[in-house]
């Protein structure tokens, strides 16, 4: 079962310096642990901040371990992430496009992934040729105790799957220890999340 790690520094206390250290060593601690993937899904930092933080976190990972930037390919190139995550919408760029830009920086190909909500986004990523899917919300969302996103349910995940093919699927939201064999049954080739991997 892959593993696939998406961060968020505000689950830790302190100040923003404070949280930004703790990111960047909880991040070595799931490298050392075999994790897969992290995604570094900061959203609200500036670029200058966001790089410097992708670039500490880069250096605590084993070559087992690789780094996608949520969105921001210009800091994924400058920081030579080892690739990007990008959102399922239509307008934005495609692996292909993604992939020649790594080439024209003289980067190696880049991991390539995409959030997907509808088998019609499945289907729509896996022609596209990104390298995995993160499909979601299996099991639903909560914030603070209040469901917000309905969970889509293991036969969803089961469908996005033989949607997506040939392409990995891992499950997205929701999604525990307990209830992750069900998901890798259900044919996702592992597990994503946020609250999950900061527990």
């Amino acid at each position: 079962m892959l593993r696939y790690a998406i961060t968020s520094r505000t689950v830790f206390p302190g100040d923003p310096r404070r949280q930004l250290a703790d990111l960047v060593a909880r991040a070595a601690r799931w490298a050392s642990a075999g994790i897969d993937f992290i995604q570094l899904r900061e959203k609200d930092l500036s670029a200058a901040t966001l790089a410097d933080l992708a670039r500490s976190i880069l250096k605590t990972l084993p070559v087992t371990t690789k780094l996608l930037v949520n969105s921001r390919l210009d800091i994924a190139i400058a920081v030579a992430a080892h690739g990007v995550h990008l959102p399922a919408a239509a307008c934005e760029l495609t692996p292909a496009q993604v992939r020649h830009l790594y080439a024209a920086a003289s980067l190696p190909t880049p991991v390539i992934t995409v959030s997907c909500h509808t088998l019609a986004e499945v289907a729509r990523a896996s022609d596209s040729r990104v390298d995995a899917i993160l499909f979601a919300p299996v099991f639903g969302k909560s914030v603070a105790g209040e469901m917000v996103t309905l969970a889509q349910g293991l036969d969803q995940l089961r469908a996005a799957c033989t949607v997506a093919a040939s392409t990995p699927v891992f499950a997205l939201g929701g999604v525990t220890l307990e209830n992750a064999p069900a998901c890798v049954e259900a044919g996702a080739v592992g597990i994503a999340g946020i609250r999950l991997f900061h527990n």
